[in-house]
């Protein structure tokens, strides 16, 4: 990881997030926390999305540690919203065993009160295909927009009001091995002011 210095007008050297880490991650994205904490969400071919954090701003960081969010070593995106939630776009799948990757549909929206506990929103994209990279972004007027590879043939754009994401337990039960994964959703619905 790099830092940039705003009163240096520079970046600051790179900084090893975990570098006798065993997990194989790329791609972090950021969450942000009113108490200066950060924490990043990655990609990895371990079947699940991986999180560390730093409490000084990204000079240090904690090991990574494992989500209970599947993964199938494809690209996530979160954004923090400005109500101090979380909202993350990935797929919700794994990685099969012996594989490097697994499916990369459906296209999921899941949202957090603090990073840890997920909640499942919406889905996104179902039907079989890639869709893949997204980013999410929160503009003024409060519209979350997301963007994603679509069957790898355009860029789809989407917008969404948080408050209108609905949102649902997420349970996941392990068969077989951690990387072989069956998801079950639970049918309890919250309310996204619930969080």
């Amino acid at each position: 990881m790099e830092r940039y210095n705003i009163v240096k007008d520079s970046w600051d050297n790179l900084v090893s997030v975990d570098p006798n880490s065993v997990y194989n991650v790329i791609q972090p994205t950021i969450l942000r926390y009113s108490e200066g904490t950060i924490q990043i969400l990655c990609r990895s071919r371990e079947g699940f999305i991986m999180t560390s954090s730093s409490k000084d701003g990204g000079i240090s960081w904690t090991g990574f540690e494992q989500t209970a969010l599947p993964n199938p070593n494809s690209g996530i995106d979160a954004v923090t919203l400005k109500n101090g939630r979380h909202v993350l776009v990935y797929n919700h799948t794994g990685v099969p065993k012996d594989k490097w990757g697994g499916n990369r549909y459906p296209l999921n929206i899941a949202i957090s009160p603090d990073g840890q506990q997920w909640f499942a929103s919406i889905v996104l994209e179902e039907q079989e295909g890639e869709y893949s990279y997204p980013a999410i972004i929160q503009t003024d007027d409060g519209l979350l927009h997301i963007l994603y590879t679509w069957k790898r043939l355009r860029i789809k754009h989407t917008r969404k009001r948080y408050q209108n994401l609905g949102l649902k337990e997420i349970q996941i039960v392990a068969l077989h091995s951690f990387r072989i994964l069956k998801i079950y959703v639970e049918r309890k619905h919250y309310s996204v002011d619930r969080l």
